[in-house]
């Protein structure tokens, strides 16, 4: 074979194909491969027009129709399928020469890949990639990890796919091993909590408010063009807009209120509690999915007539909308800095030396999280590359302190008309015990010290305490 390919793709559904097509279209040469060579050829006859694809049969017809280094995207389910695909592709590959997991894997797994293969002089890049099929195709966020050596060969033809803002692609080497799959599991996390958020502002407007899904999606239709300007924001006016065609009622009244999930979420909580950060609005934007889909435990729930709240709950206090607006803005905050810590902690904890700012700005673009508000991230970190927490930039003090009031008034209403809204509570929970000057935790160690001899630090001097609790004088001593 003559021509030989810039990069090549195995795994052709949905998302496989749809960036095989994007580098095509780019102008380069695509090497494809299936596990059923019908889908491969399935392609090359709908979309060959868009490029140059050198469809092969078998792995060995692919490798060998691949310039060096060789750059081979494996697009397959995550977990013992994507080991499966390098184990039959890594012994036809030549020191140097690449495979790029591009689908959603643990970044653990991802770290252990990565090693195995160094061992044996290939490249192994764990990538993230947002924006769904409909980005696969026309542009995603891209986040890819493994050594600074591949992203050389790598990084421009990924720069090209990308989603672009201002010309400036929307993709960037975010660090050694799993960084890549580790930034897109917590961006995940974070649209989680995102879309966690919506649904808590849709669900208020529409109990306490009396709003119809129409008339609120004039409303999210308006936020749009503000500060929550996003893609979330923008697809939820429409989906409440959607009129069921088989009844004629609103699309929203007619879908199952079962929230499904892939897993991304959990890992995300699974990461935080490991690394000891607390990531409580994603963590909640998991469980209430989980509630969601507990269709048993709401029946007996439901059978049982457990109580609510008494019909006299009286209206909200002020503005519901603009309400509404302002808690859903500064729950949003907190959850992208909870988000952003996680990754500063995970950056510290396996020396990726990630760069925040670099991935507000590569999502502002081709992700689902895409957001008019990632540009203040942005600049956030460029003014301090170190912030502790978002919450205490100029830009997010200004806006969690202009919102404090409407927040707590939303928080108050959702909890005395029965309205499950963990999202706003828990985001406003963890901005009071960041700002709290002292938190009962005190009483916790007390505890931990009468219970399990757990010792205690004092706040008027050096070291390590514990009480003497089973004595009469109960003396403090040196622990």
């Amino acid at each position: 074979m003559s021509e030989k390919a810039q990069i090549g793709v195995t795994g052709l559904a949905v998302m496989g194909r749809n960036l095989a097509r994007n580098f095509a279209r780019h102008g380069h040469t695509v090497a494809l491969h299936n596990r059923s060579y019908g889908r491969t050829k399935d392609l090359v006859e709908q979309f060959g027009h868009e490029g140059t694809f050198l469809p092969a049969e078998t792995a060995e017809e692919f490798v060998a129709s691949l310039e060096r280094p060789r750059r081979v995207i494996i697009m397959v389910k995550a977990g013992a399928p994507t080991d499966a695909v390098i184990d039959e592709f890594a012994p036809l590959l030549e020191e140097g020469d690449m495979l790029i997991d591009a689908g959603n894997a643990h970044y653990l797994d991802t770290r252990r890949r990565e090693a195995a293969l160094r061992e044996r002089g290939l490249h192994f890049v764990g990538t993230g990639v947002s924006g769904g099929e409909e980005g696969a195709l026309h542009g995603p966020s891209i986040m890819p990890g493994g050594s600074k050596e591949s992203y050389q060969a790598l990084g421009p033809l990924l720069e090209d796919i990308s989603a672009k803002v201002n010309g400036e692609p929307c993709c960037v080497h975010v660090g050694p091993d799993g960084a890549g799959h580790f930034v897109k599991m917590v961006h995940n996390g974070i649209e989680y909590a995102d879309m966690q958020l919506i649904a808590e502002a849709y669900d208020l407007l529409r109990q306490v408010g009396g709003n119809t899904p129409a008339q609120i999606a004039e409303v999210f239709g308006g936020w749009n063009s503000g500060r929550l300007e996003s893609y979330l924001i923008e697809i939820t006016a429409e989906v409440l807009k959607q009129t069921d065609a088989a009844t004629g009622k609103p699309f929203v009244d007619v879908v199952l209120d079962q929230a499904e999930q892939k897993g991304t979420g959990r890992w995300t909580v699974q990461s935080a509690l490991d690394l000891g950060v607390p990531v409580s609005g994603i963590a909640e934007s998991v469980f209430a999915r989980a509630l969601s889909g507990g269709a048993q435990v709401r029946s007996a729930a439901a059978s049982a007539g457990l109580p609510g709240p008494t019909a006299s709950a009286g209206a909200h206090e002020g503005d519901l909308v603009a309400d509404v607006e302002q808690a859903l803005f500064a729950s949003k905050i907190v959850a992208y800095a909870q988000g952003f810590q996680q990754i500063q902690a995970a950056s510290a904890e396996y020396d990726w030396e990630i760069d925040p700012g670099a991935m507000a700005k590569i999502w502002r673009a081709g992700c689902i999280i895409r957001a008019k508000f990632l540009d203040y991230i942005k600049q956030a970190y460029d003014k301090s590359p170190s912030l502790a927490t978002l919450l205490v930039d100029d830009y997010f003090l200004d806006a969690v302190s202009g919102a404090q009031d409407a927040w707590r008034r939303v928080v108050a209403t959702a909890a005395r008309h029965g309205i499950p809204a963990p999202g706003f509570a828990s985001a406003l929970a963890y901005y009071d015990g960041l700002r709290a000057e002292r938190l009962p935790a005190a009483l916790i160690q007390g505890q931990r010290d009468f219970f399990g001899a757990h010792t205690y630090r004092r706040v008027d001097k050096e070291g390590s305490f514990h009480t003497l609790w089973a004595t009469d004088d109960r003396n403090e001593v040196d622990a």
